[in-house]
């Protein structure tokens, strides 16, 4: 399981707080980080934060799952044998309004991350990507039912089906994107939409979010039963480990008729 750190700042003068998570160059997630971010959320509201920026260090924001083991098993369960979509479901349901800093790939269930934030604040350079398909897998992380809240159906089914890249102008049409800024004033940027929350009424805000959330919210438990059982199905085809295979030996998978 990859080692994680997570960093958290709450400035007593504005209510906001940044919420810093690394793991690895790639960032790979793991039921233990997610359920750190949740825990870390969690806290943050009883200590009297009203708004979050969430961002990661290094070159990309969360690259999901890591297959280099041969299953991308290793991430599922935390160390009290929870699952990873348990802990997810709980950053929806948290109530501070989270401003999410996406610096340059956003993949898989590292997408699905991103879209349980609120608002998100991207680069040029970021890129959002669902390559479920390629990987012989149903998508996860509660993808049925964030993506398409965010870009609508049919837009959600486009990048479900061909797993394509979205990045710039493309991801702000979607909404993937909220704010589009250079890539140096990323940081500054996200900071500043969460303040700008944090400067309203807080009672209100979390009130506002719980509303606009909780169908979402509601919604998220019976979408990750369905995609954890399909992915679990999944996981045993030759399509998936034909898709890991060609993962690691970095060429193209060659999928059978079926």
């Amino acid at each position: 399981m990859t080692d994680f750190d997570v960093q958290t700042l709450l400035d007593t003068v504005d209510h906001v707080a940044t919420v810093e998570f690394s793991s690895g160059p790639r960032n790979y997630f793991s039921s233990s980080l997610i359920g750190a971010l949740a825990d870390t959320l969690e806290d943050l509201a009883r200590r009297g934060a009203r708004a979050v920026m969430l961002r990661s260090q290094g070159r990309h924001f969360c690259a999901g799952a890591d297959f280099s083991d041969g299953s991308g098993a290793a991430c599922l369960f935390d160390e009290t044998g929870r699952h990873l979509y348990e802990h997810a479901g709980r950053i929806l349901k948290q109530p501070l309004p989270v401003v999410v800093a996406v610096q340059g790939a956003a993949i898989g269930g590292g997408l699905g991350l991103a879209l349980t934030g609120d608002l998100r604040v991207g680069t040029p350079g970021s890129r959002f990507i669902a390559p479920f398909g390629s990987l012989g897998l149903h998508h996860g992380f509660g993808l049925s039912v964030t993506l398409p809240w965010v870009v609508g159906e049919q837009r959600a089914l486009d990048l479900l089906l061909t797993g394509r890249e979205v990045r710039g102008s493309e991801a702000v049409t979607m909404g993937l994107v909220d704010r589009m800024v250079d890539e140096n004033c990323l940081t500054e940027a996200a900071r500043d939409l969460a303040s700008g929350i944090a400067a309203q009424a807080p009672i209100a805000v979390q009130s506002i979010r719980r509303t606009m959330r909780s169908r979402v919210a509601m919604s998220f438990a019976e979408a990750v039963a369905h995609e954890r059982r399909e992915q679990d199905r999944h996981a045993l085809t030759a399509d998936h480990q034909e898709a890991i295979a060609a993962f690691n030996a970095r060429r193209r998978p060659a999928f059978g008729h079926h």
